[in-house]
C-alpha cells in the first residue's frame, strides 16, 4: 500500500510552521546547545546522543510518520525574514472519538524567548487544531515554577485547570505539572491559576 507523505505548513504574522527537515540539523543542533541551560531545566533528561545527526533524522521519520497516522503535528518555528529557525511546538498524544483532543509541547531557543514568537505559535497552531482538525480541546502541562510557559499559556488563552501528581519526570525525577487547557468553545471566562 502506497502512503502519501502528508505536509502541514502553518503562517502566522512572523513565522512558518513546518515539519522539520533533514537540512535543519546544524540549525537544530546549534540552537539545543547553546540554549541547553535554559531549556533542560523544564524538559526531561537528554540522551546521550540528543545532539546528533542519527537522533535528529530519527526525528524527522517521527514527526513524518506522527503525521500521516494523525498521532502529532510537530512542527518547527521558522522566522520568514530570515530562515532563523527559532524552536519547536508539537500538538502530541491526538485522540479522536468522543475525545477530539490534543496536548501541546514547545521549545524556544534562549535567545528568540521573550519577543512573543510562542505566543504566535501557540495560537497558530491551536488555530489549526480546532479550524482544520476539528479538535474541541487542547491541553498543556507545565511545571508549576515555570512562570514563562505559565505566562506564555495564559496569554494564549488557555486557562489553568488543576495539578497533576507526577506527571512527567523532569530532570530524571516524576514531577508535578500544573495543567492548562484551550476550548475551542470555551464558555468558562477567567479562571486564575492557583
Amino acid at each position: 500500500m502506497l502512503r502519501t507523505r502528508k505536509k502541514v505548513r502553518i503562517e502566522t504574522e512572523r513565522m512558518t510552521l513546518r515539519l522539520p527537515q533533514h537540512g535543519d540539523f546544524r540549525a537544530w543542533a546549534a540552537l539545543r546547545a547553546e540554549s541547553s541551560e535554559f531549556l533542560t531545566p523544564w524538559e526531561p533528561v537528554w540522551a546521550n546522543d540528543h545532539l546528533t545527526r542519527k537522533s535528529f533524522t530519527n526525528r524527522v521519520y517521527w514527526a513524518q510518520r506522527s503525521l500521516t497516522n494523525g498521532s502529532a503535528v510537530p512542527v518547527f518555528m521558522v522566522r520568514r525574514e530570515d530562515g532563523a529557525l527559532l524552536g519547536a511546538i508539537t500538538l502530541d498524544n491526538i485522540r479522536r472519538g468522543p475525545s477530539q483532543a490534543g496536548t501541546l509541547g514547545y521549545w524556544i531557543g534562549q535567545r528568540y524567548a521573550r519577543r512573543g514568537y510562542m505566543n504566535e505559535a501557540i495560537g497558530g497552531l491551536v488555530h489549526y487544531a480546532f479550524k482544520t482538525l476539528d479538535l474541541s480541546r487542547v491541553e498543556a502541562a507545565c511545571l508549576p515554577e515555570n512562570t514563562a510557559s505559565r505566562g506564555v499559556l495564559e496569554k494564549a488563552g488557555f486557562k489553568y485547570e488543576g495539578v497533576a501528581q507526577s506527571y512527567l519526570q523532569i530532570g530524571g525525577r516524576w514531577r508535578n505539572h500544573v495543567l492548562y487547557a484551550n476550548l475551542r468553545l470555551d464558555r468558562r471566562g477567567r479562571t486564575d491559576a492557583g
